[in-house]
């Protein structure tokens, strides 16, 4: 094994097998949080299995070889702490956040979680009603459906417009067989990434890692990311719902998480609609009254990334409420920034980054997300240095290529959604 010092505290160790473990030890705390991020999600299914990485990620804490269901629930909560999971576009995490004491306990039960799950038929059948129910709720929750969507209809080609969640057609014919096989194909050390943030020990952590069997096999290469997703810009989908409101969302796609104009874009969505300040918050709901929720967001993965826009409004103010967020977008695409609004956003992006890195979980999400998306670590100091980098001319020239609203692809949901009065 390789460890190299990264930061103050701050370790990283490779092993021969190609699992990576990072450790950032914060001495003002008595809590950890911990970590496995696995390179298998839903961007590495087919259509026909749509949905399967995050119906594995459930069907884990079933039972392991040495844990029941229960004992899986119970083991770090009732000292206190917890134990969570997710799926994303590029990969799954399982994380635990529990006492500095009960590392090692949290190390052995996550390790159960990805390595010696049961994965039994009659235990599908069970979790497989609770997914159903996951995407019914998503149906029946509008302004999370549109963001479904709008990722269908950015990218209606590609693993990323899939729904995470899958269907209800793929998930009911989802076997046991065909979890074991993802697990498999993907749950190996090589292509997982250990993280771990707080009041820890870089050598206990190594030390239990390696009595877990960690470290042993051989070199294995780490899941490439998938292909880069052409995107449709400019298209439309009217998706008519009885609903109070009309929920809308533009967006277009961008680029890779690691893209040196992450900053600018950051920056640039800020400003635009990432909080009270903002254009579309002062414009749409302060000076016009046509919205309670307006925001801009944006996304990276590993080969592509978005940028995007969502207004929940009433379905005869629409029409303006779109009217209004293109106006906005044109002017940005035009004129860039002003130099005093920059300076304004970069001081905006400096404290929310430095806020994002106050508790354990935040670091270790920071620790896993630099070697998952195949980036160098920086420190804080050379972030901050970067986005203070970011001159006029660089968002003019991001904000002409991404935000020309020509280019951005819309979803209209709600009652008489496509009708513009």
């Amino acid at each position: 094994m390789e460890s190299e010092n990264l930061d103050d505290g701050l370790v990283r160790t490779t092993a021969v097998n190609g699992l990576t473990v990072l450790s950032e030890l914060l001495p003002g705390v008595r809590s950890a949080a911990v970590g496995i991020w696995v390179r298998s999600a839903s961007a590495h299914e087919a259509p026909e299995v749509m949905g399967v990485a995050h119906l594995l990620e459930h069907l884990v804490f079933k039972g392991t070889e040495r844990r029941t269901a229960k004992q899986l629930a119970q083991e770090l909560e009732v000292r206190g702490g917890s134990l969570d999971a997710y799926t994303s576009r590029d990969h799954t995490s399982y994380q635990a956040h529990v006492l500095d004491a009960d590392v090692p306990l949290a190390i052995e039960v996550l390790t159960d979680l990805v390595r010696h799950p049961l994965l039994r038929a009659e235990d599908l059948e069970l979790e497989r009603n609770v997914v159903l129910e996951e995407i019914n709720g998503v149906e029946d929750t509008p302004d999370d459906l549109v963001f479904e969507l709008h990722a269908r209809t950015l990218w209606p080609d590609h693993p990323y417009g899939y729904s995470i969640l899958g269907t209800p057609e793929t998930i009911g014919r989802l076997r046991a067989e065909d979890l074991a096989a993802v697990h498999r194909g993907g749950y190996y050390r090589g292509n997982c990434v250990i993280a771990a943030a707080g009041h820890v020990d870089h050598g206990q952590l190594l030390t239990v890692l390696e009595r877990e069997g960690w470290f042993e096999g051989e070199a294995t290469a780490a899941r490439q990311p998938v292909a880069p997703a052409p995107a449709r810009r400019g298209a439309a989908l009217v998706e008519q719902r009885e609903t109070t409101q009309s929920h809308i969302v533009l967006g277009t796609d961008t680029f890779s998480a690691r893209d040196p104009r992450r900053y600018a874009l950051a920056i640039l969505t800020n400003i635009l609609g990432g909080g009270m300040s903002s254009r579309l918050f002062q414009r749409v709901r302060e000076e016009l009254g046509l919205a309670y929720a307006v925001y801009a967001f944006q996304q990276g993965y590993q080969s592509t990334g978005m940028a995007g826009v969502y207004v929940g409004t009433a379905p005869g103010t629409a029409a303006a409420a779109e009217d209004a967020i293109r106006a906005e977008l044109g002017r940005l695409a035009r004129e860039g920034l002003p130099a005093d609004e920059l300076a304004s956003g970069q001081q905006q992006l400096k404290g929310q980054v430095m806020l994002s890195l106050e508790s354990p979980g935040s670091r270790m999400h920071r620790l896993a997300g630099t070697t998952l998306h195949r980036d160098r670590y920086r420190r804080l100091d050379e972030i901050l240095a970067e986005i203070d980098g970011v001159t006029t001319d660089t968002v003019a020239a991001l904000a002409a290529e991404y935000f020309d609203p020509a280019r951005w692809s819309v979803v209209r949901l709600g009652p008489n959604p496509g009708k513009r009065e």
